[in-house]
């Protein structure tokens, strides 16, 4: 009865959450975990942006290095602001109650959040920050309404304004972005650099897969090779049949 109970539990649970993240309109990202470049323009963006206040406590710097193909100079050099030694783990450095001071709640660690988001929504989320002075931190976003978490990158992306539509009934509706402050990037350089970041997010949420996609290339050739194999012995043992 209480597995029952459990069970019953979870479902509800699964479905609750799908229910209430059904109705964002999430923008599709293409992520490819075998495009190294970009898991590697991802990586420098999230250790310069999201390490700061982040964790990704689950990776360390140096399986991170070896997997995306890094050497250990630019490791230590370009990546490492947060740690003195490669075996570490990717932690912030900033102190909980410091973090709950200033932003009203502790950043979440993101080692797993492109697996319980999906990474449709890291790449629409880091697209949909606009200015808000009725937030403590002046920024807001249309699919994390009053996020505690400020612009990080609105250096990259410029400043913009959300134009929402009201009904009758006084609900508001998000029609589009504004454009108030030129950036550094274009729109379309920017959005590539997101693509980067929620590339990385999809690796470091499971790494593993580089070493599946790794082992499955050579299974493949090898099941290839043993169906060669065995068409030609079947060739053979039904010769004489006929």
């Amino acid at each position: 009865m209480k597995k029952t109970v459990a069970l019953l539990l979870f479902f509800y649970s699964v479905a609750g959450f799908a229910a209430g993240s059904g109705g964002l309109k999430l923008d599709h990202v293409n992520v490819d975990l075998s495009d190294t470049p970009s898991l590697q323009r991802g990586a420098r963006i999230f250790v310069n942006f999201c390490l700061s206040c982040h964790s990704a406590s689950y990776m360390r710097y140096n399986r991170m290095a070896e997997d995306l193909g890094i050497s250990d100079e630019i490791l230590r050099e370009s990546l490492m602001f947060a740690a003195d030694k490669p075996g570490e783990l990717m932690e912030s450095t900033m102190p909980v109650e410091d973090a709950k001071k200033w932003f009203g709640t502790a950043p979440p660690d993101l080692s797993l959040v492109s697996r319980s988001r999906g990474p449709d929504y890291i790449y629409t989320y880091m697209r949909s920050f606009y200015l808000d002075e009725g937030t403590p931190s002046g920024w807001n976003n249309t699919i994390f309404p009053n996020v505690a978490m400020p612009h990080a990158m609105y250096e990259w992306q410029g400043n913009q304004r959300a134009i929402f539509s009201t009904d009758s009934d006084g609900n508001k509706t998000f029609e589009r972005f504004e454009l108030v402050k030129e950036a550094e990037l274009s729109p379309e350089e920017y959005d590539d650099a997101m693509r980067d970041l929620t590339n990385f997010m999809v690796y470091l949420g499971e790494p593993a897969k580089l070493v599946r996609y790794r082992y499955g290339f050579w299974v493949m050739m090898f099941m290839l090779l043993l169906i060669g194999l065995t068409y030609f012995l079947k060739k053979e043992f039904w010769r004489d049949v006929h």
